[in-house]
């Protein structure tokens, strides 16, 4: 079954139309990138597939339909997302920003923690032990575990953000320009990370203007330009297409 599936997806901002009928699928096991110029309404594809805004159009989740479901239960349900700029809590080490991911889950509450002490104790360690081991499985080493996020290398940042955002167990990822401010090893890092989720048989829905990223790990290809769906399909065909040309390298074929 298909993981993700978006019909006729449609977002508007006062007057203006940042979206209009895109559709796009994508399966467990594939990485859809998603490319177009700055404003396109790549970002506000996101925001309307987990609800942050108000759209149209069919957003389905494993053939569920998500009309109306709040964003954190979608969370819960296992599509999640990333952001453009890293989004952590500042105060927290990286080991706790990544207990941070499992506390739902795990914490049993204020009541809990009052009546029943000891389950709260043994929820904590579990949490901070599933954290850990969320923290090794990508590839963060425990001598960054008690260091604050944004004293971090910054590509060793964003590949914490798609950790804490995979959390306890992605079903569907979408990762917003992972490779925003990064180079060479690390963005070679951040490729190989992305393929190894795929590999695991996560759905990845990919937005990235770096274009040799994209060509290089993805599987299909959408390109949308003024909120408009204007290619889709196979990477090499659709970097083909004149008005992908002309649209997002700002060249005529």
């Amino acid at each position: 079954m298909t993981a993700l599936r978006v019909e006729g997806l449609s977002v508007r901002y006062g007057s203006l139309q940042a979206l209009d009928d895109v559709s796009f699928a994508v399966d467990g096991g594939e990485i859809l990138g998603v490319i177009g110029p700055n404003g396109a309404g790549k970002s506000s594809s996101f925001a309307a597939v987990t609800n942050v805004v108000r759209r149209s159009g069919r957003v389905l989740l494993r053939g569920a339909d998500t009309d109306g479901v709040p964003t954190q239960v979608l969370a819960r349900r296992g599509l999640r997302r990333t952001f453009q700029q890293n989004s952590f809590f500042g105060g927290l080490t990286v080991l706790e920003n990544a207990m941070t991911a499992f506390q739902v889950e795990r914490g049993t509450g204020l009541g809990g923690a009052i009546v029943t002490p000891w389950r709260e104790a043994r929820a904590r360690r579990e949490c901070r032990a599933a954290a850990r081991a969320l923290l090794a499985d990508f590839g963060i080493a425990e001598r960054h575990h008690d260091t604050r996020p944004d004293d971090l290398p910054y590509g060793l940042q964003r590949v914490l953000s798609v950790a804490l955002a995979h959390g306890p167990g992605a079903d569907v990822l979408l990762v917003d320009e992972p490779a925003a401010g990064v180079g060479g090893d690390d963005m070679r890092a951040l490729a190989d990370l992305l393929r190894e989720l795929r590999e695991r048989g996560l759905a990845i829905v990919l937005i990235e203007h770096h274009m040799d990223l994209v060509m290089e790990i993805v599987d299909r290809l959408l390109v949308i330009d003024r909120g408009e769906t204007i290619a889709y399909g196979p990477p090499a065909e659709v970097q083909r297409d004149p008005r992908v040309l002309e649209a997002y390298l700002g060249r005529t074929a």
